[in-house]
This record gives structure tokens, sequence and C-alpha cells, in this order.
């Protein structure tokens, strides 16, 4: 979005981007099918992934749509995709999180801490989210055992340790990190610092080395889109175990406010941009 970090910059276009098309998660009803194409037919409610859906019509892999689950609005389920997909490859894939064990969520207000907040309850895991002082009551109904406000008490000062901890800030130092978890702990980095020069891969390097011997892991990953993930998030927004938090649905003519409005680093839960048809 703003040329940020450069490495980023630079594998996707130096002058202007290489992709022009912009949005990725979607929700709508299907219009045409190719001649391939098995599981959809015209007419069915779908949600997934499709580069370039920030429009009236959008084109998506047959591989990465499921069916929208009767039980939620398509703007529920427009908020879901990429946030509950990092969420599950981080707190399941990645983590291998199991039920009793205590994770805490730094970030946990925003676009993928409201879903790992869930996700991590559902595995029946002890939850510690931590957020803003006006988001306290939000994570809590999400399920959060324990909140830690930010603004007021520093969670890598306390005596507690963890067995997990998802990172969607990387505002700590990496020896803080260490320090808050249990001696086989893992470190999730889902996100870091914003920066011109390396943004948030300076802080995933500093992890990668600063766990690199021990028991305490760290790990990076990019989710992938894999038939396994995408049907455990069908599964689970189907069931009513995870739901989406929506701050605000925006009509198509307000794209930027509320690309301006993510930038800013508060969005709490998720943005949703309607069509007008």
């Amino acid at each position: 979005m703003t040329g940020t970090p450069l490495p980023v910059r630079m594998s996707g276009g130096l002058r202007r981007p290489k992709e022009s098309r912009l949005g990725v998660d979607v929700s709508g009803v299907v219009e045409g099918i190719g001649a391939n194409v098995r599981r959809f037919k015209v007419g069915d409610e779908v949600f997934g992934f499709a580069d370039g859906c920030f429009a009236e019509f959008a084109c998506a892999k047959e591989s990465e749509l499921m069916s929208k689950p009767g039980n939620v609005s398509f703007e529920e389920a427009a908020a879901v995709p990429v946030a509950a997909l990092t969420a599950i490859h981080g707190l399941v894939v990645n983590a291998n999180l199991g039920a009793g064990e205590h994770v805490l969520i730094n970030g946990a207000s925003g676009g993928v801490g409201t879903f790992a907040v869930q996700v991590a309850k559902d595995l029946g895991a002890k939850v510690t989210a931590v957020c803003g002082p006006t988001n306290g009551a939000m994570v809590t109904d999400l399920g959060a055992d324990q909140v830690i406000d930010y603004s007021s008490e520093d969670f890598t000062r306390s005596r507690n340790t963890y067995d997990v901890i998802l990172d969607n800030v990387g505002n700590r130092r990496i020896r803080d990190y260490k320090r808050c978890l249990k001696p086989n702990g893992r470190y999730i980095v889902v996100s870091g610092p914003k920066g011109k020069i390396l943004g948030p891969i300076g802080h995933m390097l500093k992890a990668m080395i600063g766990f690199k011997f021990g028991a305490q892991k760290a790990m990076v990953f990019k989710a992938q889109r894999t038939p396994k993930e995408l049907e455990m998030i069908a599964e689970l927004l189907g069931s009513g175990r995870i739901k989406p938090v929506i701050e605000q649905v925006y009509p198509f003519d307000d794209i930027a406010d509320a690309l301006n409005h993510i930038e800013t680093g508060r969005t709490r839960g998720k943005l949703v941009v309607r069509m007008a048809f």
C-alpha cells in the first residue's frame, strides 16, 4: 500500500505495483464458472479468496472458495478468510497448541487477534489477551480468560509464563519474549513494527536468530490456502465457534477511507467493503 518495506516494494514493482488489483477476502454469489469447475454452480453463495476483489465482479480459483454457511451474512463471511486462516496457521499448524496450554495473544483486538482468541479457546487453551483499554470487554466476550491493558501494564514484566505467544505486534525485545515463555515455549511471529527499510521483516529475522539455540522455538510463516485449513474455517464459522468482529462496513466509494483507517494500525477486528449493485 505504501511501498514499504523496501524488499517487498522491489519484488512487487519498484516504480509501480506489478499487481494493481486490490483486495483478497471475498464473499458473494457465483455468476459464472469455468468448464472444469465441479464444486460450484451459478447462484451458489460462496466466500474465500480472490485476487482483486475490490470490484463488482471477481475471479477466483475453485480451490480457494468455500460454500458460505447459511447462518452468516455476506459481510460476515467476507471478514473471515485471511485473518482466520492466519490465526489457524499460527496456533494449529505451527504452534500445535493443545488443550490446557496457556497462550498469550499480543494484539488481540485486531483482525488476526480476534480470531486467534476464538481459535485458541476452541482448542481448549487458556487465553491471555493483550489489547488497548477500550477493547477489553470485547476480547473477554470472545472468550479470553485474562486481559492485559498494554497502556497500563507490560506483560513482559510479569512473572507469568506461557506455552505459546502469538505476536501480531512485535513491540518487545526478543529476550523479553523468551523470558515470558516456558522452557519448551513457542513464539509465533505474525507481524512486527513498520519501517521503510525492513518493516516487520527485521523483527522476524531477530526472532529466528534469537531463538536459534535452546528448546524454545520461534516460528515465522506464510499462511497457505490449503483445502484442509479452508474446510476448517468453513466448519468453525458455520458452527458458530468463530465469529468476525466487524468495526465498520464501508460503501464501495469509500474504499480509500477504509484503507487509510487500516494503515493507522488501530482497527478493531475487521473492516468490510460492500459493493453497490
